[in-house]
């Protein structure tokens, strides 16, 4: 089967890896070629550009939209829907199915478990763009094109998150964790094998799967310092934390624009982040991988790499 991916961080590269084995015609579409790209073919391609994204899917019988952009309201508001109506187009054009690696942003702040089937807000800025990226898709007639939401991710190689590079990065160089939020507040996180596992799953689903949302299964919810403390054992490294209270975010974003960024993303965790999968685990499968497990993998990673890029930091990625 012919499936292209747009995107190739890590769950697209997740995505891919997991199709090829599985013997599939895969095809990697992004602005450029990626470094090690092996058993997967590769098209240049923009994904603001909409001939460019159709070319790229021509032929294709599915197709994973797995890519980001800059974390910056404005660049979110001028290019996620450009991308997503091109994405529709090709979705439209080739009759393929498609999956869409999406974040929970669009539920804005909430006091319960996030359900697939709450409204979608109208507040904040990147929230606010998610939930119109979403009617779009929503909105288009005789699609067969489905969401899969995740909470914030995690796992080998996964810089750009909040257990990336000033957290388990910064414990393998023997480094106090810097964390956003207090450690202690129980959060969701997916694990990014999980969540390619996942995005198969809906490849081969049947039809009746799409046109909706769902949302990934994560190991049970616990908090941040035990993920910490799990991966700092793995690794023989002592546990030490610091943490930045997200009061503070709105003071400290006057003089960086990376957390001028965060800051109304503060209800993501000044509160329980709990994330209700029962509806994928009811209908497909609900063992995600246990943090036990995954934080032993990334956290080992990280201590295998020990390389600082100055250039990364921790942001969703997704």
């Amino acid at each position: 089967m012919r499936v292209v991916v747009f995107g190739h961080g890590p769950v697209g590269q997740a995505v891919t890896r997991r199709l090829v084995a599985g013997g599939d015609d895969v095809i990697v579409a992004q602005r450029s070629r990626p470094d090690g790209l092996t058993g997967a073919r590769f098209a240049a391609c923009d994904l603001l550009d909409r001939e460019a994204v159709l070319a790229a899917a021509a032929g294709a019988e599915q197709i994973v939209l797995a890519a980001g952009f800059a974390y910056k309201s404005k660049v979110w508001r001028a290019a996620w829907p450009t991308a997503m109506s091109n994405v529709i187009e090709a979705t439209r054009t080739t009759g393929a199915r498609t999956v869409f690696v999406d974040n929970l942003y669009m539920y804005g702040p909430q006091h319960t478990p996030l359900r697939e089937d709450m409204a979608l807000t109208r507040g904040g800025r990147k929230p606010r763009v998610r939930a119109d990226v979403t009617r779009l898709w929503q909105r288009a007639a005789n699609l067969r094109f489905a969401a899969l939401r995740a909470p914030d991710f995690y796992g080998p190689g996964v810089h750009q998150s909040h257990l990336g590079d000033q957290a388990f990065g910064n414990l393998a160089k023997g480094k106090p964790a810097m964390l956003l939020a207090s450690p202690d507040i129980p959060h969701d996180f997916s694990y990014v094998p999980d969540i390619a596992r996942a995005v198969v799953t809906l490849l081969e689903a049947p039809d009746d799967a799409y046109g909706q949302a769902w949302h990934v299964p994560s190991a049970p919810i616990t908090t941040p310092r035990r993920i910490l403390e799990i991966g700092a054992r793995t690794i023989g490294v002592p546990v030490r934390i610091i943490t930045l209270p997200p009061a503070l975010l709105p003071v400290m974003g006057l003089f960086s624009p990376m957390l001028a960024e965060m800051s109304e993303m503060q209800f993501q965790w000044d509160r329980i982040y709990q994330v209700d999968a029962s509806k994928f685990a009811n209908r497909f499968w609900a063992d995600a991988t246990p943090f036990e497990v995954g934080v032993a993998v990334a956290a080992r990673s990280f201590a295998e790499a020990r390389v600082p890029d100055a250039r990364r930091s921790a942001i969703p990625s997704v």
